[in-house]
This record gives structure tokens, C-alpha cells and sequence, in this order.
């Protein structure tokens, strides 16, 4: 799990690379929970959190630059 203020230090354009990085994992990881294969199933939770927390500082930023 990525620490936010290396996620803070990221420009936007890397930070968009790593959610959709993250989301292919996320499909990936339900394929497995479909199959029966997945073994860390605490890793979904991860993925979508860090999503989340992306997802969070690149509205901020939006926000930000707009006042």
C-alpha cells in the first residue's frame, strides 16, 4: 500500500497510470475470487482503498487549482 505523500508526490498523469494499474489488479483479483483461487483476499480491500485515496488527492488538486 502506497504511503499518501509518495502518492502526493506523483504528478497527475502517473497517478492516472497507477488507478488504471490498480483497477486491472482489482478485475484481475475477482476473477480469482470467482474461480476460487484467491488466497489474499485482504488485498481487495487494499486495492480499492488506494483507488480511493488516488482518486482523493486528484480531486484536491482539481479544487485546488480552480480557486
Amino acid at each position: 500500500m502506497a504511503n499518501v505523500k509518495d502518492l502526493r508526490a506523483k504528478t497527475d498523469d502517473q497517478l492516472n497510470d497507477q488507478i488504471i494499474a490498480l483497477k486491472k489488479e482489482s478485475m484481475n483479483l475477482r476473477f480469482q475470487q470467482t474461480g476460487g483461487q484467491l488466497t489474499n483476499t485482504a488485498r481487495m480491500r487494499q486495492v480499492k482503498r488506494e483507488v480511493a485515496q488516488i482518486k482523493t488527492i486528484l480531486t484536491e488538486r482539481k479544487a485546488g487549482s480552480k480557486e
